[in-house]
């Protein structure tokens, strides 16, 4: 039980690593571009980073291909769900500049399940 409060807390802190990298990154992009696209980028950057900090941090397992493709595909799932999210936030009002906020409410505890699932199998 132990380990795996510490497993979350260490995904916590990756996770808000990684978040605060892509919302920089969105957030310097969107004044040029559609804010899909600034996401996605911003959303490719982090996950460089967030694989490397995942297995050697969070999960403390060895990188494979084996857990970099659960990673990538759990990853891809992620994005599309971040993407929609995104799109229902804006169009429900919320300003471009914020939207990512409820996004990553519902998308973060997502993300968890599915990587946990990915790589430490």
């Amino acid at each position: 039980m132990k380990e795996k409060l510490l497993e979350l807390i260490r995904f916590g802190m990756v996770g808000v690593t990684a978040t605060l990298i892509q919302y920089a990154v969105y957030y310097v992009l969107l004044p040029y571009m559609d804010e899909r696209v600034a996401l996605t980028i911003g959303y490719v950057i982090s996950f460089c980073c967030n694989y490397v900090m995942t297995t050697h941090f969070t999960f403390r397992v060895k990188a494979s291909p084996r857990n970099a493709g659960g990673f990538a595909l759990s990853h891809g799932i992620n994005w599309s769900l971040q993407v929609s999210s995104l799109t229902f936030f804006i169009w429900m009002g919320v300003p471009k500049e914020w939207a990512p906020i409820p996004m990553y409410m519902v998308c973060v505890p997502v993300n968890f399940l599915m990587v946990r699932f990915f790589v430490k199998r």
